[in-house]
């Protein structure tokens, strides 16, 4: 048996975003209430860009990122100890038959939307992207 990635070979079904999404909300509001019992982790505030499921919906896995992007190894960290927790706290907010295994990673997108800012401001980039297209010129 291979990996279950929802993203290997075709995207993810219509139910799998659904999931997610209701897994995203509900892990959103569980960190901002403060409903874990670690101060540690209520003192930082942590946004959920996005929850993938996978295609069997047993695991789920949050995109996070700390809020101003400071302190994000700690944040993992401290995710990671109170995993069990934060999954029981989910469960009751979810409508689902069981709640899915969480896992965290950090959310690269601003990252790379920061570096594609960066790289579509160089000279060379707008240059190229100012001239006219070679290939409909008749």
């Amino acid at each position: 048996m291979g990996k279950n990635n929802s993203y290997e070979g075709k995207g993810p079904t219509q139910r799998q975003l659904r999931v997610g999404e209701t897994i995203r909300r509900a892990l959103s509001e569980v960190l901002a209430r403060g409903d874990v019992h670690d101060p540690e982790l209520n003192r930082l505030s942590i946004t959920v860009g996005e929850v993938r499921s996978s295609s069997d919906l047993k695991i789920a896995t949050a995109y996070v990122l700390p809020l101003g992007g400071e302190g994000q190894d700690e944040v993992l960290k401290l995710l990671s100890r109170n995993k069990h927790e934060i999954r029981k706290q989910v469960a009751k907010k979810l409508t689902l038959k069981f709640s899915p295994e969480l896992r965290f990673q950090l959310d690269q997108t601003f990252d790379q939307m920061d570096e594609t800012r960066r790289m579509l401001n160089q000279d060379a980039v707008r240059r190229d992207a100012d001239a006219p297209d070679k290939a409909t010129e008749g």
